[in-house]
């Protein structure tokens, strides 16, 4: 059992050449970067009780499962964290290592997934950030994810509910109007709903710390923290 989804990986690989132009297929994810960088810093800082002012990561080990070109890997090394990247798709690793080398950035990237890599240490934060839709065996993808993560660890994932609001705005209206993302970017019956997501977080001793919704300021083009979880959300986990 694997959770390839050859489709999925097909789909990214034929664009990965654009990952790291702001203004390409991949601009939607590059205007929410900021807001998931500082998220995910303040809820490690947090949780670890770091109070570093410069390179506020460094004693973090973390690994960055389905991390596409890199735009979430280079900003946590920036941060100070020991980064590992995976991604089944191999071009995508090639655009990241060949720009982390370009930005002088000590990363470790595999082609890989998490039922497949072999570590013989485990990680204090897991980031399944934009990957559970696009993945197959949900089930069998946390289960191997949470084995990689240290106990009182932090696994946070970012995905899209699975509601009417959803296929408006995620699909209608990002892909066909707005045209932001490639039309068939998203399959809407892949979208995880956060208690789906709670449940397998529960069967894999992952318990949840909270889940917030993200939503999109279209007048000031920026993301933003909500309680509006129809559409985006972001979540974070302990392993226990």
């Amino acid at each position: 059992m694997n959770t390839i989804n050859r489709t999925e990986i097909e789909k990214f690989s034929k664009i990965a050449d654009e990952w790291w132009d702001m203004e390409g297929k991949f601009k939607p994810l590059h205007k929410f970067n900021p807001l998931r960088i500082k998220y995910i810093k303040e809820k490690i800082m947090n949780h670890f009780r770091i109070n570093l002012k410069s390179l506020p990561l460094r004693n973090i080990e973390l690994l960055d499962i389905g991390c596409g070109g890199g735009l979430l890997t280079e900003p946590m090394s920036r941060l100070g964290a020991s980064v590992t990247g995976i991604d089944a798709s191999k071009k995508n690793i090639d655009v990241a290592k060949y720009h982390a080398k370009k930005s002088n950035l000590k990363i470790k990237y595999l082609c890989s997934s998490p039922e497949k890599v072999y570590f013989n240490k485990k990680f204090d934060v897991v980031l399944n950030m934009e990957i559970v839709e696009h993945v197959n065996n949900l089930d069998l993808f946390l289960k191997k994810s949470s084995l990689l993560l240290k106990k009182n660890g932090l696994m946070f994932v970012a995905t899209i509910n699975r509601t009417l609001k959803s296929y408006i705005f995620a699909i209608v209206g990002a892909e066909y109007i707005l045209q932001w993302l490639p039309i068939g970017t998203h399959d809407w019956n892949k979208f995880v709903q956060p208690k789906e997501l709670i449940k397998l977080g529960d069967k894999n001793k992952l318990d949840l710390i909270k889940v917030d919704g993200v939503n999109f300021d279209l007048l000031n083009s920026k993301w933003f923290i909500s309680s509006d979880k129809k559409v985006n959300y972001i979540s974070y986990f302990k392993k226990t």
